[in-house]
């Protein structure tokens, strides 16, 4: 069952007004259609004005190609990258490299520079115990990037301001301990995701070369065949304006998440890989029940709400800063050049 809605919005109010035969505004300037249902399921798309300029290429693309390194440094949360091209390479907080001596996810959203030269990139283990080649692969790089993380929960665990444990659980309240403590959570995040996935499949989808990689468990043939039908369902829907610049998405009648890119070249590029990464979570979430998907004023009152939270600034490299809005329900990172102009907006419901 497919159902669409339309609204459309401009940066009149930061909240939204749902009057019969009135259009609702909000803060984003974006137009929301949708829901798009299959299942538990529920897509809006954001359309927007969009840069003009060249679209980047992906971290995806660019691994494919040869013209991006992705090195094992075998400190767990930093490896290096290398853009050895001359185009631009948008790298996307959530992408999962396979390879190097675990897999992992990356932390932040990035544009490497043409021939960048090597650039020290954060990330996180999301297979715990390997720390050896696996197979014939090289276990001093990166290969492909062809998942992204498939849980709003390890989304919060990556990246959401923590509160860290007392002195005396884990030592001082620093830098060393918060990666530890949002490590371990990732680490937990993974095998919950695993047995929810295995339990809605109806079979283990941990892998027999490396039971807690989740790479390898997104690759599971029973899976991919339960994504299938989603994917069948959504997939075009995504695919029919070139005004779209971005998506939300609910499970469950619940609005779990959203991303918006600086143009409609880059979230066509992306598209695929984000509703892989968003049906695979409403598999694992999958309960049977029946609930009517979010309204899109819904939708248009989650954006604006992210964007109004307690806002912090980080500075990356000297290209990039991430700009944090902490909301009670909800939280949004920037990822923006210094001299303006983002380069990835990311939503969370919590």
């Amino acid at each position: 069952m497919r159902s669409r809605s339309f609204l459309s919005c401009a940066v009149l109010s930061l909240s939204f007004i749902a009057l019969s035969g009135v259009k609702a505004y909000a803060s984003t300037g974006y137009r929301v259609t949708g829901p798009f249902v299959h299942d538990n399921l529920a897509l809006y798309f954001l359309h927007g004005e969009a840069d003009k300029g060249p679209v980047p290429l992906t971290l995806e693309e660019a691994l494919m190609k040869g013209r991006v390194r992705v090195d094992e440094t075998s400190n767990v949360n930093q490896l290096t990258i290398e853009n050895l091209g001359d185009e631009e390479v948008f790298v996307q907080a959530g992408d999962i490299v396979k390879g190097g001596k675990q897999d992992r996810a990356l932390i932040v959203s990035i544009l490497l520079p043409p021939k960048s030269g090597k650039m020290p990139i954060s990330a996180f283990c999301v297979e715990q115990g390997r720390w050896r080649p696996r197979g014939l692969e090289d276990a001093s790089k990166f290969t492909s990037a062809g998942a992204s993380l498939p849980s709003r929960e390890a989304k919060l665990a990556m990246r959401a301001p923590v509160t860290l444990p007392t002195e005396g659980r884990l030592g001082n309240r620093h830098g060393g301990d918060e990666t530890m403590v949002r490590q371990q959570a990732m680490w937990a995040n993974v095998a919950k995701v695993q047995d929810k996935l295995s339990t809605r499949v109806g079979a283990p989808v941990a892998a027999t070369e490396s039971s807690s990689s989740l790479q390898l468990s997104l690759e599971n043939e029973k899976l991919a065949s339960a994504r299938s039908a989603y994917v069948k369902a959504l997939k075009s829907e995504g695919e029919k304006d070139n005004d779209v610049v971005g998506y939300v998405f609910a499970v469950n009648g619940k609005v779990n998440s959203g991303d918006v890119y600086p143009s409609n070249g880059l979230f066509k590029k992306m598209w695929a890989k984000q509703l892989n990464a968003s049906v695979t979570e409403a598999i694992g979430e999958r309960d049977g029940v029946s609930v009517a998907a979010p309204k899109a004023e819904e939708v248009l009152a989650f954006l604006a709400e992210a964007e109004k939270g307690k806002a912090s600034v980080q500075q990356v490299n000297e290209r990039i800063n991430v700009e944090t809005r902490d909301a009670p329900a909800s939280i949004y990172f920037e990822a923006a050049r210094p001299s303006g102009g983002f380069v990835h907006k990311n939503y969370l419901s919590k």
